[in-house]
């Protein structure tokens, strides 16, 4: 039973028409699926109505039930620049209701699992590009949610970081199992990050192709090097060149 979807949806902006749709999405438990595409196909736009920050203007947005059972990571990490990264983290658990000294422990935990041990007082503005986003993921995760929102949150650092964040995610993945939603213009990003790829076309986004990579997860050290690997990345760059030739 899928644990959110998007039914047919469609969203039109004033004064700049249709952004995304029609588009239906389903998300089974603990599958990771890439969105793919252009900049402004209305990738971030599919991922707002998942995350329930805004409705679609046509069809049906069913979002995963309960309080702490979605979390979003954004492509600029939105710290509170005058709290602690521990306080950043710990934000979701006091809102809820949870004591502040048991939300601060288990802050301190989520920072440990993104390897960020020791920074527990750092503030923002101390911290490394790289760094920043590790808390903005703890902070992402300390509610242990059913699904996982991520967009383009790797745009911003340099590759090694990268590669670095894209194993953590999947080893934060192989402890709590969430469903991953993962928005991103970069193939192969897409393919070693997720086990079903969506290929949408320009805006606005509809689904142009889907792929399901049969690999591991989480991706092995050298899964970058294998056969697989390339025939998946080459697949869907084709897929998503006929897609945008389609809408020239």
């Amino acid at each position: 039973m899928s644990i959110a979807a998007l039914q047919e949806v469609e969203v039109d902006y004033p004064g700049r028409g249709r952004a995304l749709g029609p588009f239906s999405l389903a998300l089974d438990p603990g599958e990771t699926v890439a969105l793919i595409g252009p900049s402004g196909c209305g990738k971030s736009t599919a991922l707002r109505l998942l995350a329930g920050l805004e409705p679609p203007t046509q069809g049906r947005a069913v979002l995963a039930q309960g309080r702490g059972e979605t979390s979003v990571v954004f492509q600029a990490p939105p710290l509170m620049p005058w709290a602690s990264a521990q306080d950043n983290v710990a934000l979701p658990l006091e809102l809820s209701g949870v004591p502040r000294a048991e939300a601060g422990r288990r802050a301190r935990e989520a920072l440990d699992k993104v390897r960020l041990p020791g920074v527990a007082a750092a503030k923002p503005a101390q911290l490394s590009g790289g760094m920043a986003m590790r808390v903005s993921l703890a902070r992402a995760l300390v509610t242990r949610p059913r699904l996982l929102l991520l967009d383009e949150p790797f745009a911003a650092l340099d590759e090694i970081t990268r590669r670095a964040l894209a194993d953590d995610i999947q080893a934060l993945w192989t402890e709590l199992k969430p469903a991953i939603v993962f928005v991103t213009h970069n193939v192969e990003e897409a393919v070693y990050m997720a086990g079903r790829l969506v290929v949408m076309t320009p805006g606005p986004g509809r689904i142009a192709s889907v792929t399901e990579v049969a690999g591991p997860y989480p991706r092995p050290p050298g899964f970058r090097t294998t056969a697989l690997f390339r025939e998946m990345a080459e697949k869907v760059s084709a897929d998503l060149s006929a897609a945008m030739g389609a809408a020239a």
